[in-house]
């Protein structure tokens, strides 16, 4: 036998805490030892815990809602909220673009609750006080392909009898949420923090948690969708015990843009920076008599996803339009989602320098002339 050395060597990383690192550790080399490891080891676990705990810092959640990380995304997160909640009692869902034209679907095709709908045209909200809160309601907190999102949460009643669900996608870390009165709230982090994508947050207040427990849905539920076991939630979900394997590249990404978004000042310099970028935007808006505003109504307006108008604009044009740019490399992927009308978006979110939104006005000028020529 070989004799055992009489010292145990130096441990080659941290273990006493989620950012612990050794002297001379960079966060870069903390990365890669986290990338090399199981999701479920300790260290995965303080990983994940620490995104989770660094989400309910920067945007304020409060210590009654539990916060998961999911698979598939801000998708992810809505349908298993729906597929895991719904049936109890009536639903209700808003529509006034794309992303809530899709939880429509699911209600409506998928599911076959047979939901109360209120829609709206892009640019336009449908009559919030219409909204029956006796029924779980689901809808878009931000329009993020029509630009129009909620004006605030006074239209939500605190004494509701059902669940108020709400896809926050690109309305979190740039605007704010009433907690009170939200039961389900859901976002990706690859839409205001900026990051990659692959996972989705699942918030659930008490309400929620109260209905998973004591309601059973007749249909069947998918593994990535259960959140109880024997009748009670699955704590575990929400301390960084992820349901399937996450990308651990994602979630250092992840912890990488919470944590600048906390240098920053957090939650209200976020907001501060989208509603100057939002600002710069509508400068450059009013003074060119070709653009506008699909949402006509600045109290309803995106300070995120802004939508843009052109006078004259098709689908071909503004392909055009936005591939003119690309080429520059002055701006990627402004043209509208491809079910709005034909238009521009610009994203205004806190990751963007208001700078940079500035110097785009030279830009549109450019490419419509260029156009129009």
């Amino acid at each position: 036998m070989t004799d055992m050395p009489a010292l145990k060597p130096e441990r080659p990383f941290f273990s006493s805490g989620p950012c612990a690192k050794p002297p001379g550790w960079s966060a870069d080399k903390l990365a890669t030892e986290v990338l090399g490891r199981s999701h479920r080891s300790k260290l995965g676990k303080a990983r994940l815990q620490y995104c989770i705990d660094l989400i309910r810092d920067v945007l304020e959640v409060p210590e009654t809602h539990r916060i998961g990380i999911v698979p598939a995304s801000d998708t992810g997160a809505v349908e298993m909220a729906m597929w895991s909640m719904l049936g109890a009692r009536p639903v209700t869902t808003l529509a006034w673009e794309s992303f809530g034209e899709g939880w429509v679907t699911d209600a409506v095709k998928q599911l076959k609750i047979d939901p109360t709908v209120l829609r709206a045209d892009y640019g336009q909200l449908p009559d919030l006080g219409q909204v029956d809160w006796s029924n779980d309601v689901i809808f878009t907190w931000n329009g993020t392909t029509s630009g129009v999102r909620v004006p605030d949460a006074d239209w939500i009643a605190a004494d509701r009898e059902g669940l108020c669900i709400a896809d926050a996608t690109s309305a979190v870390f740039a605007q704010d949420i009433d907690w009170a009165k939200v039961d389900v709230l859901t976002f990706s982090w690859q839409k205001v923090l900026g990051g990659e994508g692959a996972h989705g947050v699942l918030i659930l207040g008490p309400r929620a948690v109260e209905r998973l427990e004591s309601y059973t849905p007749a249909w069947p539920l998918p593994k990535i969708f259960r959140m109880t076991k024997g009748g009670k939630l699955i704590e575990g979900i929400f301390t960084g015990e992820t349901i399937n394997t996450p990308s651990m590249l994602a979630v250092e990404d992840a912890i990488f843009a919470l944590e600048w978004g906390k240098s920053l000042g957090g939650l209200a310099a976020m907001k501060a920076r989208a509603d100057a970028n939002a600002a710069a935007l509508d400068a450059i808006v009013q003074a060119r008599d070709w653009l506008g505003h699909l949402a006509a109504d600045p109290a309803i307006r995106s300070n995120t996803s802004v939508c843009l108008t052109v006078e004259g604009a098709d689908t071909d044009f503004i392909k055009k339009f936005a591939g003119l740019l690309e080429a520059e490399d002055a701006a990627y992927d402004i043209a509208g989602y491809r079910d709005a009308p034909a238009g521009l978006r610009i994203w205004c979110g806190a990751t963007v320098d208001t700078a940079d939104i500035e110097a785009l006005g030279p830009w549109l000028d450019w490419a419509y002339a260029t156009l129009k020529s």
